[in-house]
């Protein structure tokens, strides 16, 4: 039997897909976004799915429905919220509501007793001020000790783990106290996973309400965004192409990540929530499935939930945003490995 692993704020599966792929069966999942759980759901084959908000659950609890006793859980997963962290969000740290997530995990590991805990982050969570001086990692590290558990955290980028992507994030591991622990080795790989490699063997895109040849493979942009896309070279970004000045508007040479066309013969930059990139060479933007791979999320993986369209909006998380909120698979993978390794499961 797999030993056994619960996921909190699990997202669209990111993290539980590494998981699993290491050894390990993620048994369980919780996640509050509607249309994540729509794709935890989709994708479960038999893990049960909650939607709910951590802080509304009674973690003794969970492990009495869960049947879990002491010694049963051998993986605690999650990547609490990173907004409050962000480097383009609005920093707010921890006097954001949701800045304090994190400690959630210290909760359920005191009440489930894993063998190991593992925790994804924004690389800036770890020297947020916590209160005063003390830094959240280390707030973090004396609550974690006090229920036994030792904590290490590193800043890994996904791309040394075979992502075709930049993508740097904090990876804290939690193991009992006294037990010896190292981050996974990056990967021995001659050149690094490109976005051509990546996205090269999808059939054609289809448009909203036809039937797409890959799961996700949908491509939403209007008319009036192709033009200006068109204006963008391989590898470039709208403020340094030639675009007359009603098309680039008010933007300036620092804005290198907003409307940006990734380029075929290298890594992605790191996707993010509010913004889409271009395909490298058709005028238009990565479809859900195209930015999938490029986190290194399998076809088999079927995201739920509408595609947001560049000048739109939609209720909790699309497609896009589901895929760039998520924990790379292989990173995830790597790390979940390593724990496995070293306590033996």
């Amino acid at each position: 039997m797999k030993p056994r692993a619960i996921s909190l704020f699990a997202g669209a599966g990111g993290l539980d897909i590494g998981v699993d792929n290491a050894g390990f069966k993620t048994t369980c999942a919780i996640e509050l976004d509607a249309h994540c759980v729509s794709t935890l759901r989709q994708n479960a084959r038999g893990k049960i799915v909650w939607q709910v908000d951590i802080r509304a659950l009674d973690a003794t609890r969970v492990a009495d429905t869960l049947s879990l006793r002491p010694g049963d859980l051998a993986l605690l997963h999650g990547g609490p919220p990173c907004q409050p962290f962000s480097q383009i969000g609005k920093k707010r740290g921890m006097s954001d509501p949701k800045g304090p997530l994190a400690f959630e995990m210290v909760r359920f590991a005191d009440a489930l007793r894993p063998a190991a805990i593992m925790i994804e982050q924004v690389p800036r969570f770890l020297n947020t001020i916590y209160s005063g001086s003390t830094l959240v990692k280390d707030a973090l590290a004396e609550e974690f000790h006090a229920i036994g558990y030792d904590l290490y955290a590193s800043v890994l980028d996904a791309v040394n783990y075979g992502v075709p992507q930049r993508r740097k994030r904090a990876m804290i591991v939690c193991v009992p106290s006294g037990q010896k622990y190292n981050h996974p080795f990056e990967m021995s790989l001659p050149e690094p996973a490109t976005v051509g490699e990546a996205i090269k063997d999808l059939p054609p895109a289809v448009s909203l309400g036809s039937e797409p040849l890959a799961p996700n493979h949908i491509d939403i942009t209007p008319p009036r965004d192709r033009q200006r896309i068109s204006y963008v070279r391989e590898g470039e970004w709208l403020a340094k192409s030639d675009a007359p000045p009603e098309i680039r508007q008010r933007l300036t040479a620092k804005d290198s990540t907003k409307f940006r066309r990734v380029d075929r013969t290298k890594p992605s930059i790191t996707l993010r929530c509010g913004e889409t990139f271009y395909h490298p060479i058709k005028d238009r933007y990565l479809t859900p499935r195209e930015t999938a791979r490029i986190q290194g999320f399998p076809d088999q993986h079927v995201f739920v939930g509408p595609i947001r369209r560049r000048s739109g909006s939609a209720r909790d998380l699309d497609q896009h945003r589901q895929v760039a909120n998520a924990v790379p698979p292989p990173l995830a993978q790597a790390v979940a490995s390593s724990i496995k390794d070293a306590l033996c499961l």
